[in-house]
């Protein structure tokens, strides 16, 4: 899977923009602030419909500019899609997949496969469960279109509930209504249970041979899922919670609450383990991702490295670098001694400047 091209139009600090890619690696260089990151974006946000940064489509348009525009060429098996999609600051975004457009955002998952690893995400193992479960959902929705419609209807179930807990301060009658909430929310959040702990499992067995050949055999590291509640335990624990919720005015039992335990050598190194433990566990993470992802689409994914190697030691930039074989990478830095210095072969390279880009 390769992207070929891509064209920006009032995207961030982009007024126009038109790049072709290498089937290889890409390195985007300069100073800090002057657009790299938001081509990254761009392209995450064409593949997936979300920003990786959380952004909101207003938030990603030139400021003087109503709309914003982004066409990304991609071939994956053979087969060129060519994605165009539309921000507009005041309406939803629309998406055409080769001319066609689409109903629904989620029809466009599943053509492409991105993985974005920057700065934030070596932190992943010490920040807080929200953003362990946000690797999970963003990962498996790609993967998984089913998954998907599983976890937006349980999160519109979710916010529908939460709502209703605040609103029953004026209007106690809607808590008849609650009931009926609560059995849509735990159709739907035990498969999301299911869908992630059958992911997390398949993830484990990668990541720990992984992380050996990272730490040279010295460390074994488990990575397991925290359920809040079990799928079987879902109805009756949210049941027995609904006098609390109602105190709280919200849902406080479900998969919206799970977290992810990362164990290195028995340890819990979210709470225990130094800094370099964790941020080598975030990256075999990311590796083993990488990884995961070629088993279950039988093809490779586009890997988006965004300022990551400035963050990391000589031996892990030699071991992220080395792994690049056979995979579309687009990097970003601020300056290319790193490469240099390691002998690593680019394949193209560009200069950014204020919003130019230059090869």
């Amino acid at each position: 899977m390769v992207i070929e091209s891509l064209k920006l139009e009032h995207f961030r600090n982009y007024e126009t923009l038109d790049l072709t890619l290498d089937p290889g690696t890409n390195l985007f260089h300069g100073d800090n602030a002057q657009g790299k990151t938001n081509i990254l974006e761009s392209i995450y946000l064409c593949g997936t419909t979300k920003s990786h940064k959380g952004s909101k489509d207003r938030e990603m348009i030139k400021f003087d500019r109503e709309e914003a525009h982004i066409c990304m060429a991609l071939r994956k098996n053979k087969i060129l899609y060519k994605i165009d999609m539309h921000l507009r600051k005041n309406k939803a975004k629309g998406i055409a997949i080769n001319g066609v457009p689409i109903r629904r955002a989620s029809e466009l998952l599943g053509i492409g496969n991105f993985i974005f690893f920057s700065p934030e995400d070596l932190n992943i193992i010490k920040n807080g469960p929200s953003e362990r479960r946000r690797f999970l959902d963003l990962e498996l929705s790609q993967l998984s279109k089913v998954y998907l419609y599983h976890l937006s209807n349980y999160n519109k179930i979710l916010n529908q509930r939460n709502k209703l807990l605040k609103d029953a301060v004026w209007r106690p009658e809607y808590l008849d209504t609650l009931e009926i909430w609560d059995l849509q929310m735990v159709e739907f959040g035990k498969k999301v249970i299911r869908e992630r702990a059958a992911f997390v499992e398949r993830l484990n067995g990668i990541l720990s041979e992984v992380h050996k050949k990272l730490t040279g055999g010295i460390e074994e590291i488990c990575i397991s899922y925290e359920e809040n509640v079990s799928e079987e335990a879902l109805e009756r624990k949210l049941a027995e919670s609904r006098e609390r919720d109602i105190r709280m005015k919200t849902t406080q039992t479900g998969p919206h609450r799970d977290d992810l335990c990362f164990q290195v050598n028995g340890v819990d190194i979210r709470k225990f383990g130094s800094q370099g433990q964790q941020r080598t566990a975030a990256l075999s993470l990311k590796l083993a991702e990488i990884e995961l992802v070629k088993q279950e689409i039988h093809d490779s994914p586009v890997l988006l490295l965004d300022d990551v190697l400035s963050e990391l030691d000589r031996k892990r930039q030699h071991y992220l670098l080395d792994s690049l074989d056979q995979i579309q990478t687009l990097i970003t830095c601020t300056g290319i001694d790193d490469f240099v210095e390691n002998q690593f072969e680019l394949n193209r390279v560009f200069r950014v400047r204020d919003g130019i880009v230059k090869e």
